[in-house]
C-alpha cells in the first residue's frame, strides 16, 4: 500500500475515542516501526522489550491492545497472557506475533484467549488492518455484553399484566417455547409473534429470551421498517471491505452479531422480497455469507420474527414468500389487541399512572368513574403503547389529582359495535354489554362469524371464545 493511500485508513477506520496499545516486542527496529505504523494511525503507544517491563507498562497503561511476541529476553509471552486472561472483563485484546516455527506456541495461545495471531515477518499494512479487525471485534464483543446485561435487567421481573385468558394464553405460550430450549442442545425452532402495533410483540420476544436457556446470550433487536433499503443486505449480514462504495473497513452483521442468542426480527413483512429469499437461505442452511465474499459462516442465533400485518394474505397475494412464512410460522404467538382486553385496560392504566407517578415524585392519582367509561369505550388503535403514553399524559396534566375524562384526551371514536350508551348505563355489567353486542352482531350476520367478527372489530378465534363463554 502506498503512502498516499494511509491517510483513508486513519479517516475512516480509526474509532472516534483513542485506543492504547502495548507492542510488546524484543527487536528493536521492528517495535520502532510498528509503533511509527501506528501513531501514524492515531493510536496510542507505549514499546516494552521484556516480559518484565510488559507486566510493568500493562498494569500502568491498562491498553486496549497488547502486540505480543511469543520469544522475550526473559520468559515466554504465553505467561503474560495467561495473566492477561486472569484479568476477567477488564481484559485487553491481545494479537499474538509469532516467527516461523513457533507454530505451537501460537496454539497455545489462542487456546489461552488470544484474538488471533499474525507470522513474522509482517507487512505493516496488513498489520494496521488486523489491528483494527481485533479492536472492531472487541468493541463489538464489549457493546453485545453490556447490551444483553440491559436487556436482562429491563425484563427482570417483567411480566404481562392482565387477567383477561388471551393473555393467559400468551403466558402460557411463552413458557411453553422457552422450555423447548431448555429440553434440547439443538437451537429452538423458529417464532413468529402476530399482533397489531403497539400490542407488545416486542415484550413477548423479550420474555423468551429471558426465560430461555439463552438469557445469557446476546438478544439483537432487529427494526425491519427502519433499516435504510439500500443497505439493509449489509446490515442483517456484513459485508467485506471493498464490497461495495464506501465500505472501508469490514463490518459484523446483526445476524452474525446475535451469535449463539436471540435474534428479533420486528416487522419482518416490511422485509424486501430478494433479502426475504437470503434470509430464507440462512434459516434452512443454518449458515450464511457476508456480502463481499463467498465464505460460509455458521449461524447459531434462534430467529424469532413479529409482523403487524397479515403475513397469510401478503403470502396468499405474491408480497410475501410463502416458503419463508411456512418456515417462519412453526411456532405462532398471537397478541390481542387491547380493545379485547376487557378489564385488563383499566388495570394496566392503573399500572402505568402508578410508574408516572413514582418517576415524578407525584402522588398516585384514581380514575373517575366516566374516565374508566371512556377508556372501555374506545378503540385503542395504538393499544398498549398507546395507553401507556396517554395515561404519562395525563398524570402529568393532573399533577397527582383525579383523572378527569378531559384529561385523558381521547378521540371520540369507539370500538365497532360497542354501544357507548350501553356502557354508560351504571346498571349494566361488562358481561352483559358484552352478550348483547355479540347476540346483535350474530343477528345481523344470520349467525356468520367471519363477518360478526369483521363488525366487532376482533379476531374469529376472539369471537368464537365468546361465543363458547355466553353459551350462544
Amino acid at each position: 500500500m502506498t503512502s498516499d493511500s494511509e491517510p483513508k485508513i486513519r479517516a475512516t477506520e480509526v474509532p472516534v475515542l483513542e485506543k492504547r496499545i502495548l507492542i510488546v516486542e524484543y527487536e528493536e527496529v521492528f517495535a520502532r516501526a510498528v509503533k511509527k505504523k501506528l501513531l501514524r494511525a492515531d493510536y496510542v503507544c507505549e514499546v516494552a522489550g521484556t516480559l518484565a517491563d510488559a507486566r510493568l507498562s500493562y498494569r500502568e497503561s491498562a491498553p486496549d491492545l497488547v502486540l505480543l511476541d511469543m520469544r522475550l529476553p526473559d520468559g515466554s509471552g504465553l505467561d503474560l497472557l495467561s495473566e492477561i486472561r486472569d484479568q476477567g472483563k477488564n481484559k485487553s485484546a491481545v494479537l499474538v506475533m509469532s516467527a516461523y516455527g513457533e507454530v505451537e506456541d501460537a496454539v497455545s495461545a489462542m487456546k489461552l484467549g488470544a484474538s488471533d495471531y499474525l507470522k513474522k515477518p509482517i507487512d505493516l499494512d496488513e498489520l494496521l488492518i488486523n489491528v483494527q479487525k481485533v479492536l472492531d471485534r472487541d468493541e463489538l464483543t464489549r457493546k453485545l455484553v453490556y447490551s444483553n446485561k440491559r436487556e436482562q435487567h429491563a425484563t427482570e421481573g417483567v411480566e404481562f399484566l392482565g387477567n383477561c385468558p388471551a393473555i393467559d394464553e400468551v403466558r402460557i405460550q411463552v413458557q411453553r417455547i422457552a422450555q423447548l430450549s431448555h429440553a434440547s442442545n439443538t437451537v429452538p425452532p423458529t417464532v413468529l409473534i402476530l399482533g397489531e402495533t403497539g400490542s407488545g410483540k416486542d415484550v413477548a420476544a423479550r420474555l423468551l429470551h429471558a426465560r430461555s436457556k439463552l438469557h445469557d446470550r446476546p438478544f439483537v433487536h432487529v427494526d425491519c421498517a427502519s433499516l435504510p433499503k439500500d443497505l439493509i443486505e449489509a446490515e442483517l449480514f456484513g459485508h467485506e471491505k471493498g464490497a461495495f462504495t464506501n465500505a472501508h473497513v469490514s463490518r459484523t452483521g446483526l445476524i452474525e452479531a446475535a451469535e449463539d442468542g436471540l435474534l428479533f426480527l420486528d416487522e419482518i413483512g416490511e422485509l424486501p422480497l430478494d433479502l426475504q429469499s437470503k434470509l430464507l437461505a440462512v434459516l434452512e442452511r443454518r449458515s450464511m455469507r457476508k456480502v463481499g465474499t463467498s465464505q460460509e459462516r455458521p449461524v447459531a442465533a434462534w430467529f424469532v420474527a413479529a409482523t403487524n400485518r397479515d403475513i397469510a394474505q401478503l403470502a396468499a397475494a405474491g408480497e410475501f414468500r410463502s416458503d419463508l412464512y411456512y418456515r417462519l410460522n412453526v411456532l405462532a404467538i398471537s397478541m390481542p389487541p387491547l380493545a379485547e382486553r376487557g378489564e385488563d385496560i383499566i388495570l394496566l392504566a392503573n399500572h402505568f399512572a402508578g410508574q408516572t407517578a413514582r418517576r415524578y415524585g407525584l402522588n398516585e392519582p384514581v380514575f373517575s368513574a366516566s374516565s374508566k367509561r371512556e377508556m372501555m369505550a374506545y378503540t385503542w388503535p395504538g393499544n398498549v403503547r398507546e395507553l401507556k403514553h396517554m395515561i404519562e399524559r395525563a398524570v402529568l396534566l393532573s399533577a397527582g389529582s383525579s383523572i378527569l375524562p378531559d384529561m385523558l384526551q381521547l378521540s371520540s371514536e369507539v370500538a365497532p359495535g360497542r354501544s357507548t350508551d350501553a356502557l354508560l348505563d351504571e346498571n349494566a355489567t361488562l358481561d352483559s354489554a358484552e352478550y348483547t353486542l355479540i347476540k346483535q352482531a350474530m343477528d345481523r350476520t344470520n349467525g356468520n362469524v367471519s363477518k360478526a367478527a369483521r363488525e366487532l372489530g376482533i379476531t374469529r378465534m376472539a369471537l368464537r371464545y365468546r361465543l363458547k363463554k355466553h353459551n350462544l
